[in-house]
């Protein structure tokens, strides 16, 4: 049973949102143009404000959804075993994103995935999050940014403000946290060269131009 939670979690996540809208309403693959990655920022800054709100949306749901797979199982809800289960389904669901069985095993970074995951374990840990990462996006206007110090946040917010009595959680918050800076290794380099791109959430966007 759990096997079997863990492959349906893993292809949850493998629905390559981004991918099968760009190529569905706009001609093309999302992961030919923008920063190549199908994700929500790409989709934002590419598809424009309608089609990144759906492919946010969507990415949130498979993380969020992967976690309530534990409702199936026979573990007790509150447990140790109940919320290992939990961050196990959700990071399975975060993998099929990045490397989706659906789209030749070439996805997004999992951010929103990931915090889909947090928002069906902890919603009001997510909320904080999201506070955060709209606080920095609204100052510095880079979304790899906002995600990187939001990360950071995580642990800092479960460990110190929350106090996350559970270890399991307190170990995948850090973990979370390296992952995220990990993946933006890219973006980073791009920060200290001057050339990242900027995103307007509210700038309606043409998808040719960026073709």
């Amino acid at each position: 049973m759990i096997i079997f939670l863990f492959l349906l979690a893993y292809l949850l996540g493998s629905i390559p949102t981004a991918v099968w809208v760009s190529k569905k309403y706009y001609g093309f693959d999302i992961r030919e143009v923008g920063s190549g990655n199908a994700g929500a920022t790409n989709a934002f800054r590419v598809l424009g404000t309608k089609s990144g709100i759906l492919v946010l949306f969507i990415d949130m749901l498979k993380g969020a959804l992967a976690v309530k797979l534990a409702y199936l199982s026979t573990f007790a809800f509150g447990s140790i075993a109940f919320t290992n289960l939990q961050i196990g389904l959700g990071l399975l669901a975060v993998v099929g994103h990045i490397f989706p069985v659906f789209a030749t095993f070439k996805g997004g970074k999992g951010i929103a995935t990931l915090f889909g995951l947090i928002l069906g374990i902890q919603p009001i840990v997510a909320l904080s999050l999201v506070a955060v990462f709209l606080f920095i996006l609204v100052i510095t206007k880079y979304v790899s940014v906002s995600s990187m110090i939001a990360s950071i946040a995580f642990p800092i917010m479960i460990l110190f403000v929350f106090k996350e009595p559970e270890l399991s959680y307190r170990l995948f918050a850090i973990a979370t946290a390296l992952l995220v800076i990990l993946t933006h290794h890219k973006n980073i380099q791009r920060l200290i060269n001057g050339c990242e791109n900027k995103v307007n959430l509210f700038k309606k966007k043409d998808p040719d131009a960026n073709r």
